[in-house]
């Protein structure tokens, strides 16, 4: 239940991360949940594998790769979405790092640590 509603919340952030960047855009909410949706088993599935086999160069560059493997699998998802768009790479970049950042806020906010609570 948690996963799901992860995957919503991934498409409210690209929804709103769509509506902050110049660089993409979305012709509907439903697009977006979609790409939300996408992007969320992207994240899932994909990237562990591509972190993994591009950790040397994770390593030399001291963490910033990763920011280019984000932008890049967003970019791949806005590739293959009709109705998401990215506009190149650096949008690629900058969404995946706006996407990142709302994301965690909205899933802070409504699910929170999850672990339960004691007194």
């Amino acid at each position: 239940m948690r996963f799901l509603v992860r995957l919503l919340l991934n498409g409210i952030a690209i929804i709103v991360a769509a509506w902050l960047l110049p660089g993409i855009h979305i012709t509907s909410p439903f697009a977006g949940l979609v790409a939300g949706i996408i992007l969320g088993f992207v994240n899932a599935i994909v990237r562990p594998v591509l972190f993994v086999l591009t950790l040397p160069f994770t390593l030399v560059t001291l963490g910033l790769f990763i920011f280019v493997l984000n932008g890049l699998l967003f970019w791949l998802v806005g590739s293959f979405i009709q109705g998401f768009v990215v506009a190149g790479f650096w949008s690629g970049v900058f969404g995946a790092i706006v996407f990142s950042l709302i994301s965690w806020i909205l899933s802070g906010l409504l699910l929170g640590s999850g672990e339960p609570r004691t007194r």
